[in-house]
């Protein structure tokens, strides 16, 4: 278990004192054991679920919406343009 939570913390870019490998490899342990106990679990006629809530989207309808800034031309507002495009400088 101590090299692969000193794999972990280096993938983490994490340095750890031997105290914090010390709790985190408790920690780990105590995690994979109640994997374990949910592995023990029958769950053969249970439905495979996304979202514990049955949820769904809903959708408005999709109809066309006035542009609030249709008439608006946005490059004329800019500093610099030409022929309806944005000038910039050169960045070489």
């Amino acid at each position: 278990m101590s090299f692969d939570i000193e794999h972990m913390a280096m993938l983490a870019r994490l340095k750890l004192t031997p105290d914090e490998k010390e709790r985190i490899s408790g920690q780990m342990k105590t995690i994979l054991e109640y994997i374990e106990k949910l592995s023990e679990l029958n769950t053969d006629n249970v439905e495979p679920t996304a979202h514990v809530l049955g949820l769904s989207n809903v959708f408005r309808e999709d109809e066309p919406a006035p542009q609030p800034l249709a008439d608006h031309n946005p490059i004329s507002d800019s500093p610099a343009h030409f022929k309806g495009h944005y000038e910039v400088p050169k960045v070489l």
